[in-house]
């Protein structure tokens, strides 16, 4: 029996093709289901069943998702919950996740950044200086208690 005859099998294929180039939601990996045609209850089922064997699993993906954004993009514990809403993960895995990260891990994040924009324009007005290293800290969704914190530190 051909994997079109049978929607289940379809649909595994289409959830493993999909988790190929990397681990997905439940969430990211239903909504593709559903943009394939897939009925809810077979997508349910079949994702059911990637759990069950392990290769679908929320928590751990928030978790690398949130080190990767961290370790990469230096993004802040809020856009990191909201990139995470954003691929169907549950608020309570999500509230697990970001109190994982540390105050002073997310300090020392937005700290690099800081010093990654300020260093080569050191040499420009104070203010554009100020306007452009706060604008950085901003757009990665940091605090404004935290831009004034690292802003104290690197002198600007």
């Amino acid at each position: 029996m051909d994997d079109s005859s049978d929607p289940y099998s379809l649909a595994q294929t289409i959830a493993l093709v999909a988790l190929a180039p990397r681990a997905k939601s439940k969430g990211e990996l239903f909504a593709h289901l559903k943009k394939r045609g897939i009925a809810d209850e077979v997508a349910n089922a079949v994702l059911y069943k990637l759990q069950e064997q392990g290769l679908v699993n929320d928590e751990e993906f928030a978790r690398a998702w949130s080190e990767s954004c961290q370790r990469r993009k230096k993004l802040s514990k809020r856009v990191i919950a909201s990139e995470l809403r954003g691929k169907g993960v549950d608020d309570e895995i999500i509230a697990k996740v970001i109190s994982e990260i540390d105050d002073r891990l997310e300090y020392s994040i937005a700290l690099d950044l800081a010093l990654r924009k300020f260093r080569p324009i050191s040499h420009l007005d104070s203010a554009l200086i100020r306007r452009r290293v706060h604008g950085a800290l901003a757009r990665r969704g940091f605090s404004m208690g935290l831009i004034s914190e690292v802003m104290r530190e690197i002198g600007i």
